[in-house]
């Protein structure tokens, strides 16, 4: 009896997974193609997105990797997915982001909600702001105070995780709330720098990995209360205060505190407009239909939390990188080229963001260590309210669809040698090879859910690669010969393969003034 209920559920399992029977064409592992779950245990190891990569290594450009999951690699296929009106949407995993129980511009399923939202901030976010004006000051001032940082630390090594860290939580929060709500953690600030403490707990991952699977379950867990709480606590996937709970509750608290700044007629004001007060100008309070006070914070907490760790980790892959032996010639020939700056910042004397934005050099290096060690190398998944063909498959409606930096990033066939840090290659190519690299190099996104915040970003780290270059020479630390740093990006760690041990989250380098 037991054999037949067991061979009665296994048949209905199957009935059920047959309904994407229009995805069977599509090469890949059966394993995969049966369930769910057998990608969730890549999840549940670390090893999702270089399984994936190995799949497209192994099956080619088209892989399927669950029931009704599909994950593609070629240019055209990005077009497709991600390109302007594609009509792909965002899947509800990205609900895991919504913050204060509120979606936000990275959140948002439809076109439409994402727009509208993208419409009030995109001009806070363009180039001309970020390169000419306010903006540009205020991150030549927080590179000025990294140098500062820098002199300070002894025998001149810095842990330049934590310390880039800083840099970029100074930039976003006084770049979000102007200065009555920016952080200080370069100046010292203990109760500022410990807001990065909760993303360094090892069970953000496993916090992550039940947030995705298994979404209702996990709210029931960290909403018990009383008795049922002390019984559950020691089955947390990640113990109380969980990932980002500082930080979330900062920017709840610089929010309320630029709200009742507006009711003050001395109320401390930005040399720019700064993203919260654009936002304010949308508010229910000002415009009827507008949007409600925990919409605003949520939005801004989001930007917030977007613009830590992704501007620090590619600057410290990028300047461990160029501090590794065989990389110093990249280090002496962006010297050569940072050396030739003579337009300077009037307040700060550190090179300005409009001159090295035109250093092609630095910008090889930039492309090259987002290419190698993108901050956000796994799969951006997406889904299209009608059936659509793929890379000349059929894809029915509903089906889950994804690309991922990663994978796209290590093509032999477009990169040499695609392992190897080479920023030469963006540089010494014919204008076919080199256009070609560029339709596989994928570092921000595309279409209208391209990063908002690129060109912050940029201005970020070219200036700082500039001023740390124009005034030192980096070596690896004496403890950190034959290690690589590592990254955490939802449940995975990410770091250099080429390297037999890595650190995660540390990164020890030597500077030595020229």
């Amino acid at each position: 009896m037991t054999l037949t209920i067991l061979f009665v559920f296994f048949a209905i399992f199957l009935f059920l997974n047959r309904r994407g029977s229009l995805l069977d064409r599509i090469p890949g592992p059966r394993t995969f193609a049966f369930s769910r779950w057998r990608l969730a245990l890549e999840d549940w190891k670390g090893t999702r997105t270089r399984k994936i990569y190995q799949l497209h290594q192994k099956y080619g450009p088209v892989v399927r990797i669950g029931p009704n999951e599909v994950s593609f690699n070629s240019p055209l296929a990005l077009r497709t997915i991600y390109g302007a009106g594609s009509g792909f949407e965002r899947t509800p995993f990205y609900r895991m982001f919504d913050v204060y129980g509120q979606q936000n511009l990275f959140t948002f399923h439809s076109v439409k909600e994402h727009a509208e939202r993208k419409k009030l901030l995109a001009h806070a976010y363009s180039k001309s702001v970020m390169l000419n004006g306010p903006v540009a000051v205020m991150v030549e001032e927080k590179v000025k105070q990294y140098l500062d940082l820098l002199e300070r630390e002894p025998d001149g090594i810095s842990e330049i995780f934590s310390t880039l860290h800083y840099f970029s939580l100074d930039i976003i929060t006084e770049f979000l709330y102007g200065r009555s709500g920016a952080t200080s953690a370069m100046m010292g600030n203990k109760a500022h720098r410990a807001l990065l403490n909760d993303i360094l707990d090892p069970a953000r991952k496993r916090l992550s990995w039940f947030a995705v699977h298994l979404p209702m379950f996990t709210k029931w867990l960290y909403t018990r209360s009383g008795a049922v709480e002390i019984v559950l606590r020691p089955f947390l996937p990640m113990q109380k205060p969980t990932t980002y709970t500082g930080i979330r509750q900062h920017a709840l608290d610089a929010f309320h505190i630029f709200k009742s700044s507006q009711t003050k007629q001395n109320a401390e004001r930005s040399s720019y407009q700064t993203i919260i007060e654009r936002l304010w100008a949308h508010h229910q309070s000002q415009k009827p239909g507008g949007l409600k006070d925990m919409e605003i914070a949520s939005e801004c907490a989001d930007h917030l939390l977007a613009g830590i760790d992704t501007t620090s980790d590619t600057l410290m892959f990028l300047i461990w990188a160029l501090s590794l032996p065989q990389n110093v010639k990249f280090q002496e020939t962006l010297n050569e080229e940072v050396s030739c700056l003579t337009e300077l910042s009037l307040n700060s004397g550190i090179p300005n963001a409009d001159s090295c934005a035109k250093l092609r050099y630095l910008d090889a290096i930039i492309k090259e260590t987002l290419r190698l060690y993108a901050p956000l190398p796994a799969s951006e998944p997406r889904s299209s309210p009608i059936p659509s063909t793929i890379d000349t498959f059929e894809i029915p409606a509903g089906a889950c669809v994804s690309m991922s930096p990663y994978a796209l990033h290590r093509n032999p066939d477009v990169f040499n040698d695609p392992l190897a840090f080479n920023p030469d290659r963006w540089l010494e190519t014919s204008p076919e090879k080199l256009n070609e690299m560029k339709k596989w190099w994928w570092a921000f996104s595309s279409g209208g859910r391209m990063c908002i915040g690129i060109h912050l970003a940029m201005v970020e780290m070219t200036i700082l690669a500039a001023a740390v270059y124009k005034k030192y020479r980096t070596s690896i630390a004496p403890s950190f010969v034959n290690a690589t740093p590592g990254i955490t990006s939802r449940f995975e760690v990410f770091y250099d393969e080429m390297f037999p041990n890595m650190a995660e989250h540390v990164c020890y380098i030597e500077f030595r003034k020229r």
